[in-house]
């Protein structure tokens, strides 16, 4: 894929976003809280989507969104937008820290509010549909029940469902809230196309579901010893981390198998106090993924093994940022500007959207819209053909 100016990684523009509907037949998107694209890029994927105008706070997120679908982009506070576009449909998640259980001192806790800036654009751009996603709590919060009454009031009706990523091929099991708001057809829902092994998925063409896709399948073709191109790079980690990475089993080795094979060869030592203190709880810290599995949630330090189960497998490193892409859904013709500190393109990633998820729910709203709208331009390709899947669907 053609890189793209990163020009539009700017100022808020407002007034000039210009005004666009029903592009060549295309349905058209806003992204709200955009970030690096993640859900643009499976809307427009599904082939029924182009998006118009995007938003984003973070100034290298906004940049890499703007590498890969153009300078529509407004860097900044979405309060400073003055005006938005038309478009068929409005994309995006608020901000999730102020929602998730794991923060516990309430970082960011005043963008629980910037949902109203979510309205303000859904009354503005008067789209035919909504997406919205966040972390699962939110559909337990007073926040979200006077959203859904406020986007009622304004002619949607809203449906609100917890949906696994795994469930759709993104080789991860990441539980995710997707609210979805719709004028004139109930809110569609997609199928799930994969199952765990609990649900005892039948064959692949056999009408059921396949298993879900594994860590084995998502970095198949990357080399085992990270070679530093398109960001499958080596850390390095000082002697003392590589000899607590060496005592977890492989293949999904935890912090407590760890410190007993630490004791016995007599480094007891590198045995984090407050890990002796605390023995339950933080199962995954310091713990291995598993080949044959798919990854647990990949948050955004996934290159810190103290932060969640982010050791590879067998190899005595954390994932690198390419692996946690792929474990995202990312293609690897998704830009990933090299020029960015490994830590923000890593925020970007942890923060996305999986691409595949975002395409099974724009495949099936655009299903929807198009029955809704019988004499509508048949939908088609969005610019460049990709290929948008890098792992197995």
């Amino acid at each position: 894929m053609r890189q793209r100016s990163t020009e539009g990684a700017g100022p808020v523009r407002g007034e000039d976003a210009g005004r666009a509907h029903m592009v060549r037949g295309v349905l058209t998107l806003v992204d709200l809280f955009a970030g690096c694209g993640g859900m643009t890029r499976g809307f427009e994927d599904s082939g029924a989507f182009r998006s118009v105008f995007a938003v984003e706070f973070d100034r290298d997120a906004a940049a890499t969104y703007a590498a890969n679908f153009g300078d529509h982009v407004a860097c900044g506070p979405i309060e400073d937008v003055a005006a938005f576009p038309d478009a068929d449909v409005v994309i995006g998640g608020p901000p999730c820290q102020g929602f998730s259980p794991l923060n516990r001192e309430a970082v960011g806790f005043e963008r629980r509010g910037l949902w109203r800036e979510y309205l303000r654009a859904l009354e503005a751009v008067e789209p035919r549909a909504f997406v919205m996603e966040n972390v699962p709590e939110l559909l337990r919060s007073a926040e979200y029940a006077e959203f859904r009454r406020r986007a009622e009031e304004l002619g949607f009706e809203v449906d609100g469902e917890i949906l696994n990523a795994a469930d759709f091929g993104v080789p991860q099991r990441r539980r995710r809230a997707i609210v979805i708001g719709t004028r004139s057809t109930p809110p569609p829902w997609p199928a799930p196309t994969h199952a765990g092994p609990e649900a005892d998925p039948l064959p692949v063409g056999d009408d059921g579901r396949a298993p879900w896709v594994t860590f084995r399948e998502a970095v198949e073709g990357l080399p085992l010893r990270p070679d530093g191109r398109r960001w499958h790079r080596p850390r390095r980690p000082r002697p003392e981390s590589v000899r607590r990475y060496k005592a977890v089993p492989r293949d999904g080795g935890d912090r407590f198998a760890m410190q007993r094979n630490l004791d016995r060869a007599g480094l007891g030592h590198l045995v984090p106090r407050c890990w002796r203190e605390k023995p339950t709880g933080t199962t995954d810290v310091f713990g291995r993924l598993w080949w044959d599995r798919p990854a647990l949630t990949i948050r955004t330090e996934f290159y810190k093994p103290e932060k969640g189960r982010y050791l590879h497998p067998s190899a005595h490193r954390p994932i690198t940022v390419r692996e946690a892409a792929r474990l995202m859904s990312f293609p690897d013709d998704f830009v990933l500007p090299e020029e960015q500190a490994m830590s923000s393109v890593a925020r970007q990633i942890g923060n996305a959207v999986p691409p595949l998820l975002a395409r099974r729910i724009a495949e099936s709203l655009a299903a929807a819209l198009r029955r809704d709208t019988p004499s509508a331009v048949p939908y088609g390709p969005v610019g460049t053909e990709r290929n948008s899947s890098a792992v197995a669907a």
